[in-house]
Formats: structure tokens, C-alpha cells, sequence
């Protein structure tokens, strides 16, 4: 074998690991390449973060205001309904106690509500109880009718006081509202016709109210 087979071979044998070193440096050139590329990344993404962070913090901003906002509206109305229902509770009672006032009142006039005129009442049975005893004493009859006549009139006028009047029917047309017919009988006139000829029973109005309907005979 020649020397310069030789050679050939040597020089064969060692452009693999040439090739192997070739690559490892192009490797290694690269390298800095990537490292100088990774720091422009890496402030894009924080600049991109940053932002995110930035956006998110004023939209959490905003919010707060309007939170402060709706908690201030949100107690106020809590506070104007707590003093309504206030008020309410306290004209609620205020009306029960006026209710159970006014029962007591209705409840006492009905019990009481003739006392005024039994009180007025009192001077005409004091009359009448002496009365009674001069019926048993005299013999007057005059006098006693007198007596009787007197007793009546101021009868009269107590119950007048109190609004009582004795309706006139002597003469009077017919009229349902006040009158009532327990008998018709012929009437000798025309103008008797439809009026009343005779008072059995008297009648009697309260302050311009019927208390008692007067019995009558009725001409027809």
C-alpha cells in the first residue's frame, strides 16, 4: 500500500467527525442566536401581561364605585322601610285603640243613652205618687182632675224636650207614612173621602222620625 493510500484513507476516516464538528459548532451558533431571540419574547408576553393585569384592575375599578353606589341606595331604602313599618305599627294601633274606644262609647249609650230623659222623667212620677196619695185623702174631684191635667201637661212638655211630638190627625188626608187604617167606613161628605174620620191611637214622631204610627178610621 502506497503513502497515498494511505493518506486518502486517513483523510476518509476523519471528514465524519468533521462533518460531527461542523455541526456542533453551527449548533453553537445558533445557540446565541435563540437566547438574543427568548429576552424579545419574554417582554412581549410581560408587556401583554401587564396590560391584561391593567385592563382587569380598572374593570375592577368601575365596579367598586357602583357597588358603593348600590350598597348606599340598598341601605337607605332598608332604612325608609324600617320607618314605615314604624309607622304603620303605630297607626295600626293607635286604630285598634280608637276601635275598642268607640265600642266602649256604643256600648255605654246603649246601656245608658236614656238616662237624660229618666232623669227628666223623675219630677212628673213624683207628681204622680202625690197624686195618688190626695186621691186617697180628698174627695175634690175637681181638684184632683186638676191635679191630673197638670201632671199630664208637664208629661208633655218633658217628652216635648226630648224631641217627642204628637202627630195631628184630626181631619188630615190619609198618608201610610204616618197613619195606620184599622177601619173604612162610608163617608157622609166627599171630602171625607180618603181622610181620616176618627184617632184611635195617637201617633208620635222622634226629631221628624216616626216612632209610632197613629191608628185610624178612614172615610171611603
Amino acid at each position: 500500500m502506497t503513502s497515498e493510500t494511505k493518506h486518502n484513507e486517513a483523510t476518509a476516516s476523519q471528514r465524519p467527525e468533521e462533518k460531527v464538528q461542523a455541526a456542533a459548532t453551527n449548533t453553537d451558533a445558533a445557540k446565541p442566536e435563540q437566547s438574543a431571540e427568548k429576552p424579545a419574547e419574554e417582554k412581549a408576553q410581560e408587556s401583554a401581561a401587564q396590560e391584561q393585569s391593567t385592563t382587569k384592575t380598572e374593570e375592577g375599578t368601575a365596579p367598586t364605585g357602583e357597588e358603593d353606589k348600590t350598597a348606599k341606595e340598598l341601605e337607605a331604602a332598608q332604612a325608609q322601610i324600617a320607618q314605615l313599618k314604624d309607622q304603620l305599627l303605630r297607626q295600626m294601633a293607635e286604630f285598634d285603640n280608637f276601635r275598642k274606644r268607640t265600642l266602649k262609647e256604643k256600648s255605654e249609650l246603649i246601656l245608658n243613652g236614656g238616662q237624660k230623659v229618666l232623669e227628666s222623667m223623675l219630677p212628673v212620677l213624683d207628681d204622680l205618687e202625690r197624686a195618688e196619695d190626695n186621691i186617697e185623702k180628698s174627695n175634690e174631684v175637681e181638684t184632683l182632675k186638676e191635679g191630673v191635667r197638670l201632671i199630664l201637661n208637664k208629661l208633655t212638655k218633658t217628652l216635648s224636650a226630648h224631641g217627642l211630638k204628637k202627630m195631628e190627625t184630626e181631619g188630615a188626608a190619609f198618608d201610610t207614612d204616618f197613619h195606620e187604617a184599622i177601619a173604612l167606613v162610608p163617608a157622609q161628605d166627599e171630602s171625607q173621602k180618603n181622610h181620616i174620620i176618627d184617632c184611635v191611637q195617637p201617633g208620635y214622631m222622634l226629631n221628624e222620625k216616626v216612632l209610632r204610627h197613629a191608628k185610624v178610621v178612614v172615610g171611603q
